[in-house]
């Protein structure tokens, strides 16, 4: 019948099937089409059709096509351990601090279940990511919102990207404006802020974008801050490694405790307790020739001259939590909700990984979750275990009522604070591969290392 291609002729257009493929052309096309244009070999079609066929039939053009996107389509040269350091870098954030507040709101198990229910959910969404971008035949997400919804798409994936990372950097680099310059003071050994240009946080976070943030971002490869990111890793290793140390050095509980417990006594109930507060509330527990304060012990009286009796609700100050429900509850979910995010950064690494597959990007996926589910954890447990019920959003500000000035903590705050800092790039790279695809679509983008 004349418009009707015969299948002995369809048979004869030349198609060569994916590797993680095994669909055929029938019952793909639904109308009719020229006979003569159904022999044409496939090489010949224009880009648009080509682009098209492929995101409509399972991915079954030719791998040679992949080469006909000159802006996204290079070798990797990025290894995996490199890749792994820069997806575990993008996954770990300032969110760390407050994980030991929301398992003192939720108790042990329960955090457990929903910390690991994140890290299988981001594992999963990852896959999917993977997945949509070889159905979709690229590694830019703004090609894939166009070819999936058009224009809207492009724009909307534009639009995501941007709103999510913005927020991030502006968080860490809130971190640095707040926190450098109380570091620099505690270094100085200054009481209080002199107002010095450099103890004023506005202009040390211009100095840190500027100086450091800035020269990173410019880098050519997204796999040059591999380098940068396995030292932002080893800052949160150090920052762990010391909480599991001051978990060893400080009892049980602790003088600002009962300050903060609501089942604690009026002063007149406990003689002595603001005797006691007044003299250890900064205490030095790092000092060898200074006894940590027992409450009823007789190293209390020898130590302060007060001798106390133990408080009522000192066990259960002191006891950990398995389940845990309260007013408090609902604002963890927002902490561990945003715990593996990571999503922004995936194609970007996966475009410069070293011979790449979706397996092996997998797998980079795979141990980085992993990696930052452990680190997650212990920093948690021993977080919540130092200070129970009573430890603070930020982990960090809870040790300030304990100590004074320690070394070892104020080591730890400048890790910190290098981490989010070296973060950045990390965040920023996304944005810069947006903004170069959405002006630069029509040019050569490979100078920007676009995805």
């Amino acid at each position: 019948m004349p418009g009707v291609v015969d299948r002995m002729e369809l048979r004869k257009v030349p198609t060569e099937a994916d590797d993680d493929s095994t669909n055929s052309l029938d019952g793909h096309y639904t109308e009719p089409i020229d006979s003569e244009k159904g022999t044409i070999n496939s090489q010949y079609m224009d880009d648009d059709d080509a682009e098209n066929q492929k995101f409509l039939t399972n991915g079954m053009i030719k791998k040679k096509n992949y080469e006909e996107y000159d802006d996204e389509y290079h070798p990797g040269h990025t290894s995996f351990g490199m890749s792994v350091f820069n997806l575990s870098n993008a996954i770990m954030g300032s969110g760390i601090l407050g994980l030991s507040f929301a398992m003192a709101n939720t108790g042990i198990v329960l955090f457990t279940v929903l910390l690991v229910a994140v890290a299988i959910l981001s594992l999963y969404s990852v896959h999917l990511l993977l997945v949509t971008a070889k159905e979709g035949g690229s590694l830019i997400y703004e090609k894939l919102g166009e070819r999936a919804f058009g224009w809207p798409g492009k724009m909307a994936a534009f639009g995501s990207i941007i709103m999510q990372n913005i927020g991030a950097m502006s968080s860490y680099l809130f971190i640095v404006k707040y926190e450098l310059p109380e570091v620099i003071r505690a270094f100085l050994g200054l009481e209080q802020n002199s107002g010095e240009w450099y103890l004023d946080g506005n202009y040390l976070v211009v100095f840190v974008s500027i100086g450091i943030i800035l020269p990173l971002s410019l880098l050519k490869n997204l796999g040059y801050l591999g380098y940068t990111s396995g030292f932002s890793l080893s800052c949160m290793v150090f920052f762990l490694a010391v909480m599991i140390y001051k978990k060893s050095q400080l009892p049980c509980p602790l003088p600002f405790f009962y300050h903060n417990s609501n089942h604690s006594m009026n002063a007149s109930d406990m003689p002595g307790l603001h005797a006691l507060k007044n003299h250890s509330a900064h205490m030095d527990f790092s000092r060898a020739d200074v006894s940590p304060v027992v409450l009823g012990s007789h190293d209390a009286h020898h130590s302060t001259g007060v001798l106390l009796q133990p408080h009522p609700d000192e066990e259960e100050m002191c006891t950990p939590k398995y389940f845990v429900f309260n007013s408090q509850t609902a604002y963890t979910v927002p902490i561990l909700a945003f715990a593996f995010v990571c999503h922004p950064e995936v194609l970007p690494i996966y475009s410069e990984l070293k011979d790449r597959s979706r397996k092996k990007m997998q797998n980079v996926s795979n141990l980085s979750i992993l990696a930052m589910l452990i680190m997650y954890m212990l920093s948690a447990l021993f977080g919540y275990l130092t200070f129970y019920d009573n430890v603070e959003a930020e982990l960090l500000h809870t040790f300030t009522k304990v100590y004074k000035f320690d070394t070892m903590l104020l080591l730890v705050r400048l890790a910190v604070l290098t981490a989010v800092t070296l973060t950045v790039p990390i965040v920023l790279f996304p944005i810069r591969s947006s903004i170069t695809t959405l002006l630069f679509s029509g040019r050569s983008s490979a100078g920007f290392a676009t995805c």
